[in-house]
């Protein structure tokens, strides 16, 4: 299932607003969900809806998610030199 916005587009989050949101509950990190047009708080085990593009950072708001729902980790990033 795609997210996609009223005009019938994907939805798609900016990269930079996603390094600045965090899971209202454990202040970790989010992941993008495209599939799901979801916010997946992997700690937390919730996953918020974006709506109209708008993240919707309520825990009420918020579906629960099994461990297998859950998105694999990012890969690493590389160290720059040291």
């Amino acid at each position: 299932m795609a997210a996609d916005g009223r005009d019938g587009k994907k939805i798609d989050v900016d990269p930079k607003l996603l390094e600045l949101l965090a899971c209202p509950l454990t202040k970790g990190p989010l992941a993008w969900d495209p599939e799901r047009g979801e916010l997946v708080s992997r700690v937390a085990k919730l996953a918020y809806p974006v709506r109209d593009g708008i993240p919707i950072m309520l825990p009420s708001e918020a579906r629960a998610i099994s461990p297998e729902d859950v998105l694999p980790p990012p890969p690493p990033r590389l160290g720059g030199p040291g």
